[in-house]
Parts: C-alpha cells; structure tokens; sequence
C-alpha cells in the first residue's frame, strides 16, 4: 500500500517519492523524458539551459533539475506555458548556431537537432548570428567548432569536475560569451590530455572526434597499400548501439566481415596485444616487488593518463611501466613482421586502430611510435567513427554473416578481453602473476574489489606470502587525489591501474554516447561475458604468444623486446618544449602573476600572456614556472607579480622578462643557444 506522505503528483498521477536527487531524475524514473541540454547524473546541477522547466503548484514555473521532490507535490511537465518557453529556447539556440547540419560530425547523434524536431521548431524568426569564428583543429584528438557552441557548460564541468584539468571555460561577458580555453589560445597549445571527455558530453558538434575516415578510405583504396586492422576489446561491445542494437551485445564476427568487405586485407584483434602487454607489464611488476624499487608501479595502457602525468606529476614518470599500450604494440609487431612475411615494404602497410578512445589519436603521432619517420599505427578511428564508415559502405551490421579474426594475432585470452573496462588491466596482471610467482590461480572471489564501479577502489591480494596493495582508479580528476595522497604517504600501493575515462575503455569518448552509467555496465557485461566463455583466461596461455617468444622476442623484458614493445616518457612543461625525463630539471625562476579583479582590470591577464609568449619564443619553458594567482593583496598598486622572492608592483612586460634574465644570467650554462 502506498504511503500518501511518502507521495507527489506528476501530470495526474501519484508517485512515490523513492531516493531521487532533483525532481528531474523522479520525473524521468516515473517515464516522462524531460528535455535538457546541461545535465548529466555524474556532473554538478548547473540549471542553465532551462528545458527541463516544470510548473509546481504554489511556485511556478522552475527548473526540475535544481528541485528536492517533497511530499505532496503537484507537478506539471507540460502546459501551454512551458511548450511556449521551451520552443523559444529551442529557437533561439538554433539562431545563435551554425545550423550546417549535413556536414556535421554529431548530425546523426546532434542533441539540439533531435529537440528541435521533438518541439516542432520549424522556422527562426530571429536574426541569425554573422560573426564566425575560426575553426580550432589543433588538437590531434578533438575539433573544436564555437559556431556550434550552444553555452550549456557540459564540456567545461566534465574537464574540471570529472577529469581535474580545467583546460576550457566561460569567457568574455554578454553577447560575446564563448566556451574556451584560456588567453584565447586553441587545444592544441593547452595542458589538454587528449581524452575527449568534453566531446563526449557536447550536446552537439561544438566539440567532436578528429575524424581520420578518409585517410583511412585512402589507404583501403590503394591498390598499393596492405591495410591491417586492430579492433580494440570495448568496440565489440559499443558498435551495435550505433546501429540501434543493445549495449553489451558482442558483435566482433560482424565487424571483420564489415572490414573484409570493405576493404581490408588483414583484421587482428588488440587483445592479443593486451595478452602481449600482461606478460611484459606483470614481469615487470613482479620484478618491482622482489627489489621493493619505484613502487607503486602505474598501467601505462592509457595514453591521456600518461600524458597527465608527464604535464603534472613528472617525478612519478619512473613509476609508470615502461610498457607500451596494446595499441602501440600491436602496431610495432604489425609493421616489423608482416613486412617480412609479406615481402613488402614498411611504407606499403598501412595500420589502422579502432579503438573507443580519442587519445590514441595523440598517442599515435607521439614520435617515439615511428621509425625514421614511419608511424607504427597510420590512422586511429573511433568506435563512432567506424560506424559512419559501415553505413558509408551500405552494410547492415546486424544482419552480416560472422567471420574470423585472422592468425595470430587474432587469437586472445580472456584477460586480454577485460582490458576494456575498468579494472581489467589489474585482474590480467593479477592473473598472471599469480600463476607466475603463486603457482596457482588466484580465486575469483579474491578479485571482486577490483571489478566495483567506484572510481578509486581498493584491494589487497596475497600472493606467495606477501600482501599486494591495489588501486584501480579510473577518471583523471580521481587520478589527481590518489597521486596527491601517494606523494603525501597516506596512502601505499604496490600496483595502480588509471584509467582516464570513467568506467575505462568502454566509457571512452570514441564511444556512442552512453545515456546513463546502466549503459557502461552492459558494455562491462558484455566482456566479462567473452571472458567466461573463452577456454583460456590468463595471458600466458595464449600459444600464439608463447611462439611469438619462442621464434622472436626471447623472454619478456628482453633487450629486443624493450627495443620494440617498450618506451621511455618526458616531462611536458605547461610554457612548451618537451624534455626527456632524465634531463628533466627543477625551474629556476617561479613567476607568480596576480590576476585577481583589480589586477585583472590593470593587466594581469594580459601580462600572463605576453609572459608566456615571451618565455616560448625563448625556449626557456624549462626553467620558469608560471602560475596565475590570488592574491597578492596590493590590489592598489596592480598588476603585482612575484619573481621568486622579489615583488614587482605596477608590473610592464619589460620590467617582468628583465627580472627574468636577470636571475637567468646567473645560470648561462643553462640557457639554450639560439
């Protein structure tokens, strides 16, 4: 029986209360679909796009998202009123925006493009904007279109809130509001890690993948060219949600027979290459454990949370494992090998990753993956991607017969497969290493507490009389509080996986777009499911791989596998250049400029800039580090800036950059030549 006090009414009916944070979610859990652009369960109640309107009795007209369901409540979704206000804003959006809808990358999955036909907003009775702005494709991973920017804050909450970066925010005031990042400069010249995250969130095609379609089109047309394929573990289980199939349903029989009718001449699987990554990365770590040297070892399997650490944590580069990710693998083995066996030359294969992820996009162009010039992997396509290249094609996935992954690489145990959520790169090495050092498997049981869905979970497993500390942490906003706690020594660890995107590769931004985390968990299922059903489940076992070794590599951690298969890491500055770690070196200059309000209005945020140009056209990021600060309390006597432990007051640019040289001058060895 229902308890009345327990109860409100929506559109006539009564229901229950249940343990709902805004009356938007209670809403949508009673099977009402509100519209709305700015909110997402995992991000902060931002309010700003006014769709999710409701008219409460006794207060009028407000944003569902921003309201506790109360008993007694009477509530409704849509009135006269409310059609009107959302139609309007609707409208208004779609005059403020580049409405170049066939051309767009997000047309197919476009947010405002779906509401608009859901309202009925046929005609734009108002003027549309005429300022266009430059198109920003300086990312190797995401392009960024303002035209298209409808201002809901997604992108800026999901890098600040959700990843701790913080590379893109509001700027300007009124009219000339724009979402950016800072000083007016473009992705590509900011502390971005690559992970797409915001693109992901972007309710339309304001933000997008860089789409590496047609290089990829290119090269299957070449007669020339030999194209090899690697489908990543997560793409098997996102791909059918493109195409209106459910989440989780595994369809990698599909996809090689869409590539071999498309085109390809060769599709491998990446987990082999993820087999091939636990056997290096867990001996390795258990190499670690025996000489109690640079623990906790971090996954390095994640290229955007490499690329984090190099910009932020660079002291804590010699813990990462000098692995390569499967992807990078996969692509030098590719290239060494089938060159032999197919008697062609390096330049004639053409290696293309399908993968869930934007990252990989940089982490392919990173030039430590090329031999004299010639990238290991060629073109990185996402799961979305090689989706548009399906329907291109004229292909019905779900209606293709299966076909098989080639050999050898093709083949794959189970702890490859679980590479793609969250936790799974733990388990693999768990896996491994018990059968290694224990001399038997580690129970199942014993590896729930890194299967959870936390984004900072913990475990400890024995192994042969020792006790291993684990962390899975996936998100790189989480990422930053564990490293903060390492460094702190409130915590220990002896193995980290990190993860950029939450919930891993299956939540990455290559994606489709995952409505709710319920999706994710069926992308989860659908691997664990491969993995049960496969007849081998610790990387080891793989025949394949243990030929590979027997004919090529040797041993793991050999002197020709850490020549192919592993890597070294630099130490990325946020004023530019890239040093390798191990010249990498404490600044000698710490520059603090005030750009609180009054010395913002004086010229603080201007001075930062110049600074920052000026240090870059110098090559001397590696020796000045600068911050924006508050508050240097001198607000009279702005901009103020601290050069070490001098106070400049009513800074210029020449009085900063001569301060500047004149502590360099006491260190001239360190000084590049220009």
């Amino acid at each position: 029986m229902t308890d009345l006090g327990k109860t409100l009414i929506i559109d006539g009916r009564l229901i229950a209360l249940g343990n709902h944070r805004n009356l938007l979610e209670l809403i949508r859990s009673s099977g009402i679909d509100l519209p709305t652009f700015c909110y997402h369960s995992h991000l902060s109640v931002y309010g700003a796009c006014r769709l999710c309107i409701v008219d409460i009795a006794g207060r009028g007209i407000v944003a569902s998202c921003a309201v506790t369901p109360e008993p007694g409540m009477i509530v409704r979704t849509s009135t006269a009123e409310i059609r009107k206000i959302r139609r309007l804003t609707v409208e208004l959006l779609l005059a403020n925006h580049d409405v170049s809808c066939p051309s767009c990358p997000k047309s197919a999955t476009c947010q405002l493009l779906q509401l608009a036909g859901r309202l009925g907003v046929t005609n734009i009775r108002y003027r549309r904007r005429e300022e266009r702005i430059p198109l920003d494709n300086s990312s190797p991973a995401v392009v960024r279109d303002p035209n298209k920017c409808i201002l809901c804050g997604d992108c800026v909450r999901m890098c600040s809130e959700v990843q701790g970066i913080g590379v893109i925010d509001f700027t300007h005031r009124g009219s000339h509001v724009q979402v950016q990042p800072s000083f007016g400069q473009n992705l590509g010249s900011v502390e971005c890690v690559d992970c797409g995250q915001c693109a992901a969130v972007c309710p339309t095609g304001a933000l997008a993948p860089k789409s590496h379609i047609d290089r990829a089109w290119q090269a299957i047309h070449d007669p020339a060219k030999k194209v090899v394929v690697q489908i990543a573990p997560a793409v098997r289980v996102g791909v059918g949600e493109a195409f209106g199939l459910p989440a989780g349903q595994v369809l990698i029989g599909q996809l090689v027979s869409a590539l071999r009718t498309m085109g390809v001449d060769f599709v491998y699987d990446t987990a082999f290459a993820a087999d091939l990554t636990v056997l290096e990365e867990g001996s390795e770590f258990l190499r670690r454990i025996r000489t109690q040297q640079r623990l906790p070892q971090f996954t390095s399997c994640c290229p955007a949370w490499v690329k984090f650490c190099e910009q932020h944590y660079p002291d804590l580069l010699p813990n990462i494992s000098s692995c390569r990710s499967p992807q990078q693998m996969f692509g030098s083995l590719a290239k060494r090998l089938l060159v032999k066996e197919l008697g062609v030359n390096r330049e004639d294969i053409f290696v293309i990753s399908i993968m869930p992820c934007t990252a990989k996009k940089f982490e392919a162009t990173r030039p430590e993956f090329a031999l004299e010039g010639s990238p290991d992997i060629d073109a990185v396509i996402t799961t979305q991607e090689l989706a548009t290249m399906i329907r291109e094609a004229g292909l019905n996935l779900a209606a293709l017969e299966p076909d098989k992954l080639d050999m050898p690489f093709g083949f794959k145990s189970g702890a490859g497969i679980i590479f793609g959520a969250s936790g799974g790169v733990t388990e693999a090495v768990l896996r491994f290493a018990g059968s290694t050092l224990a001399k038997h498997p580690i129970e199942p049981l014993e590896l729930k507490p890194v299967r959870g869905v936390e984004s900072w979970r913990e475990a400890e497993i024995e192994l042969n009389g020792r006790t291993l500390r684990l962390a899975v942490v996936s998100g790189l906003g989480t990422a930053r509080q564990v490293m903060e706690e390492i460094q702190e020594e409130r915590v220990r660890y002896d193995l980290v996986e990190v993860m950029a995107c939450p919930g891993g590769c299956v939540g990455g931004a290559g994606q489709p777009p995952a409505k709710n985390q319920a999706v994710q968990e069926e992308r989860k299922a659908g691997l664990r499911r491969i993995d049960t059903m496969l007849q081998m489940h610790s990387s080891e076992e793989n025949p394949y791989l243990q030929k590979l070794y027997a004919d090529t590599l040797g041993k793991p951690n050999s002197e020709l596998v850490h020549e192919w298969l592993h890597t070294n890491y630099v130490t990325r500055r946020r004023t530019g250049g890239e040093l390798p770690l191990e010249d990498a070196q404490e600044p000698l200059v710490r520059v603090d400029v005030c750009v609180g309000t009054n010395c913002h209005l004086r010229g603080g945020h201007d001075l930062l800039r110049h600074l920052v140009e000026a240090v870059d056209e110098r090559s001397i990021g590696h020796l000045v580090d600068i911050n924006a600060t508050f508050c240097h309390e001198m607000c009279d006597r702005g901009p103020t800036v601290t050069v070490n432990e001098s106070v400049l007051e009513r800074c210029t640019i020449d009085m900063l950059l001569g301060e500047v040289d004149r502590i360099l001058a006491d260190y001239p060895q360190e000084i590049p030549v220009k």
